[in-house]
């Protein structure tokens, strides 16, 4: 916990809020120890970076679960316009 709170630059207390309020769930070791997936602690980063912006911890929890399913659904539509053959150009060019 240690190690990932200082890779976050954040501390423990605030991974186990996050964890609390179900953001980010690490599996545990045999010893008990929460281990954290590299894109746990991304989002880890992303919900630190919003709260130091003056966001509610809550409110950058659900802003960052938004964003997450979001990214989601765009890679999901563009592999279903890619697998259907659809030219239809992304919303980046």
């Amino acid at each position: 916990m240690g190690r990932a709170a200082e890779m976050t630059g954040t501390t423990a207390g605030f991974l186990r809020a996050l964890g609390e309020h179900g953001l980010i769930t690490p599996l545990r070791s045999d010893g008990g120890h929460r281990r954290f997936s590299r894109y746990q602690l991304r989002i880890a980063m992303r919900a630190r970076d919003l709260v130091d912006q003056g966001t509610a911890l809550d409110a950058a929890c659900r802003i960052v679960i938004l964003e997450d399913q979001l990214e989601e659904a765009l890679r999901l539509n563009e592999q279903l316009r890619h697998d259907a053959g659809d030219p239809t150009p992304t919303a980046d060019t």
